[in-house]
């Protein structure tokens, strides 16, 4: 049942923001943080709630899944991505590309992408994860604003991924269906990575801390 909460909760979650990226509405930001904030609610309790191969690989590191899990979770969390960037398509006739804005380079998103997944993870692992905040009921709140504030303020300078499940799965449906590239797709898949890794040794040195 765990990997299957993770395939519903990254479905819907994906689902949400191809509809929200391919509309356009200045408030999809917002739909988007309230979207992983309704699934992190929905299945926090059974599978962690992770929804993003990054949030599982921090919470690997930080010793909160095995390996085996691990890897369930992310083929679960990538194959749900594609059929929801595939149903997004379906559904509005278009495709959304996760790609750096016109003006910025890949080293600038990928810049952003490691820092803002980097929040993330660091705002799961210390609401979700840690013994410190045990029984507290704000975790889905604050994984949620995590992703309105980057999609804010990171979306147009990288795409606003945060998370290399929405980055394959939109760029595999656009190239299928919208005729884009592969060029840049390692840029929500490596800063997402890298800022989960960092994000996993900190949680770790806030945890052995006594202050």
């Amino acid at each position: 049942m765990k990997v299957a909460t993770e395939f519903v909760g990254t479905f819907i979650f994906l689902f949400a923001i191809s509809l929200a990226a391919i509309g356009g509405s200045p408030l999809a930001p917002l739909a988007i943080g309230g979207a992983l904030m309704c699934m992190v609610y929905m299945g926090g309790h059974v599978s962690g709630g992770h929804y993003n191969p990054a949030v599982s690989f921090g919470a690997l590191l930080a010793k909160k899944i095995s390996i085996g899990n691990f890897i369930a979770y992310v083929i679960a969390q990538i194959v749900a991505g594609v059929a929801a960037f595939w149903l997004g398509w379906f559904v509005m006739g278009k495709t959304v590309a996760i790609q750096p804005g016109a003006e910025y380079t890949p080293i600038k998103a990928l810049i952003v992408e490691v820092i803002f997944t980097m929040a993330l993870v660091l705002v799961v692992l210390n609401t979700a994860c840690s013994k410190k905040t045990e029984g507290k009921g704000f975790y889905g709140l604050a994984i949620g604003f995590t992703i309105v504030v980057a999609a804010i303020t990171a979306g147009p300078i990288s795409g606003g991924a945060f998370n290399p499940a929405v980055g394959i799965g939109a760029t595999a449906i656009d190239v299928m269906k919208g005729g884009g590239s592969w060029e840049n797709v390692y840029i929500p898949i490596l800063g997402p990575l890298i800022g989960a890794g960092i994000a996993s040794f900190f949680f770790q040195a806030q945890e052995n801390s006594s202050a």
